[in-house]
């Protein structure tokens, strides 16, 4: 399935983005990353083809960084707290075909949507 929708089953701003965007089972994988969190090929992908670094797809805004950011400080180090702690991926991830929009900015959900036109 070319569509892939990575996201948190307990996160209300992810429920709202895929209401908005009107995502459905039918045309979209899910991936739930609290129950299965995000491989290392998966976030070297969305790394390569998105083109933004390990430090962009962190979420700064999750509590656990407050105890760990001092100890995060190159791209390795960014690239390994996301995949050991599902916490950090800035979501929700919307793959459609080739594209991934990353986030829940305003301007991100835009774009997604009218990808999906």
């Amino acid at each position: 399935m070319e569509n892939k929708l990575y996201f948190l089953s307990t996160c209300d701003t992810c429920k709202r983005i895929m209401n908005e965007l009107d995502i459905s089972y039918d045309f979209f994988e899910y991936h739930d990353l609290k129950n299965n969190p995000i491989s290392v090929s998966d976030l070297e992908k969305i790394s390569k083809v998105s083109g933004l670094s390990y430090e962009e797809l962190f979420n700064k805004r999750a509590q656990k960084y407050k105890l760990v950011k001092d100890e995060i400080k190159s791209e390795i180090d960014f690239k390994n707290a996301i995949t050991s702690e599902y916490t950090f991926l800035k979501r929700p991830i919307v793959k459609i075909e080739n594209e991934y929009f990353v986030g829940n900015s305003k301007s991100v959900v835009e774009l997604a949507k009218k990808k999906l036109m």
